[in-house]
């Protein structure tokens, strides 16, 4: 966490200087799964739901195609980033691109139900 500069994964802690907490857990590796996993849900499950408003918008196909692709190219790439243990900026990167991903999709969505 960056206001307590204790963070659960050692390229967090190196790329910010803070101190790695450690508890008593299972494997490492295991644990980074389960991780890599639980944000695999909180970010796709928003993705699928905003990405289903977007298609019943009726938007450009080739946009369309072009949003879903660029967000699961980010989200294959995060989780190989984070299986791996790639130095941040990486995953913040790959998560940032997908979730530019929904903000436009959102975007979209709210401007032509509204007008």
């Amino acid at each position: 966490l960056l206001f307590t500069q204790v963070f659960i994964n050692e390229e967090d802690a190196k790329s910010l200087g803070g101190k790695i907490d450690v508890k008593i857990s299972t494997h490492p590796y295991v644990e980074r799964i389960r991780r890599c996993h639980l944000n695999d849900l909180e970010n796709v499950l928003p993705f699928v739901l905003l990405g289903l408003l977007y298609v019943a918008i009726g938007p450009s196909q080739g946009i369309a195609i072009l949003h879903f692709r660029i967000f699961t190219i980010s989200r294959f790439l995060h989780t190989f980033v984070y299986l791996g243990a790639v130095p941040q900026p990486a995953r913040a990167l790959c998560f940032l691109v997908g979730f530019l991903v929904n903000i436009s999709m959102a975007i979209n969505v709210i401007l032509v139900s509204t007008f």
